[in-house]
């Protein structure tokens, strides 16, 4: 028997296909995304119950420490593969050798949360803003040592000042083909700016397709040799930050007369949580909600309807059809989409679950740059 087929009981043959297994590092969920590839040699179209638990070093991505490093990586949830022929994207989550999650795993906290409230059928769109920067660091299209023209004519716009538009259409694309549900994409009001939409998406499936765009994200800047930028304030000065607009509402809220659903949520649920939820939205968001370029601000809870400077926008269209949906305003970009959908559902519906945001900080080294005064 060869050395590569002692090591494990692998029958020889035809079919073979490539998995590429994707997991959430330690570090942060919008930009530490690390993979690995499996041959497999079960069916390509077989269930996501055939893909076996795999593992990697934990002390390499700084997930565990100790004589016994290694991390289980359990799959989750399964996508065509937009860069390889034959091949799969696997999503994962991480687990110790014991089967606990690790303490960056905060899909499994989601995830639970969900399954014991699906009766609820909370629904989300993630307004995704983010930066194309350029390898000097800049985003793209900036004049070297200098700035361009002030904001007003790029936000969706067309023309010779619009920059990135081939980059962001080609992450559109593959994510439609992959099967993200992807609803839209827009250039943003600063320059090198721009927004994808995922969405609408119900439960754990939007934070899931949210954090595979950022992974497609990262294989095109590969293949660019540009970067994607989710901070909340990209450019200081007088330029919008980027955020990630949370729009949520659950079966009662779309039902015929759920704006009363939605005005009770809004009036007597968020406005006294705020302290609570803000520590999810995401690190330095300080920087963004200043009561200036469209955001509320950090320290005072406001709705309106219609509205962009305040925390919550209902819509116009909901308050015409007396139902639909609210917009959470306050998430920036560099959000853990899982802890904010939970957090979300947990706040809007006075759902009694276990997330206190010191013991979350205190697990999540990368959420300790957020400010809440």
């Amino acid at each position: 028997m060869s050395r590569a087929t002692a090591v494990s009981d692998v029958s020889a043959g035809p079919g073979y296909f490539i998995a590429e297994y994707i997991w959430v590092a330690g570090q942060n969920t919008y930009s530490d995304l690390r993979s690995k590839f499996k041959t497999m040699t079960i069916s390509i179209d077989s269930p996501l119950s055939d893909y076996p638990i795999w593992n990697f070093d934990g002390s390499s991505t700084g997930q565990n420490i100790g004589e016994d490093t290694e991390i289980l990586i359990k799959p989750v949830a399964l996508y065509p593969h937009p860069f390889l022929d034959n091949a799969k994207a696997v999503l994962c989550e991480c687990f110790y050798p014991d089967g606990t999650p690790t303490k960056d795993n905060t899909r499994n906290l989601a995830a639970q949360l969900f399954a014991a409230n699906a009766a609820l059928e909370p629904c989300y769109g993630l307004e995704q803003e983010y930066v194309i920067m350029g390898k000097d660091g800049r985003p793209i299209g900036w004049p070297q040592g200098g700035y361009p023209g002030p904001q007003g004519p790029y936000y969706c716009g067309n023309g010779v000042h619009v920059v990135g538009r081939e980059i962001a259409l080609e992450h559109y694309q593959i994510c439609l083909r992959i099967g993200l549900r992807l609803s839209g994409v827009n250039m943003e009001v600063m320059p090198g700016q721009w927004e994808f939409q995922v969405g609408p998406c119900f439960g754990i499936e939007a934070a899931d397709h949210l954090v595979m765009a950022r992974w497609v994200y990262l294989r095109i800047g590969e293949k660019y040799g540009i970067s994607i930028s989710y901070e909340s304030k990209p450019v200081a000065g007088d330029w919008n930050g980027s955020g990630c607009h949370t729009n949520y509402s659950t079966k009662e809220m779309r039902a015929e007369g759920g704006l009363a659903k939605i005005l009770d949520t809004v009036q007597n649920r968020l406005s006294k949580t705020v302290l609570q939820d803000i520590p999810f939205y995401g690190n330095d968001n300080n920087k963004r909600l200043t009561g200036k370029h469209e955001t509320s601000k950090l320290n005072e809870y406001t709705f309106g309807f219609g509205t962009r400077h305040t925390s919550i926008r209902i819509p116009n269209e909901t308050k015409k059809n007396n139902r639909g949906y609210y917009e959470d305003r306050r998430p920036c970009a560099s959000i853990d989409p899982y802890l904010v959908t939970a957090r979300v559902f947990i706040s809007s519906c006075g759902l009694n679950a276990k997330m206190d945001p010191d013991a979350i900080l205190q697990q999540h080294s990368w959420m300790k740059r957020i400010v809440t005064k």
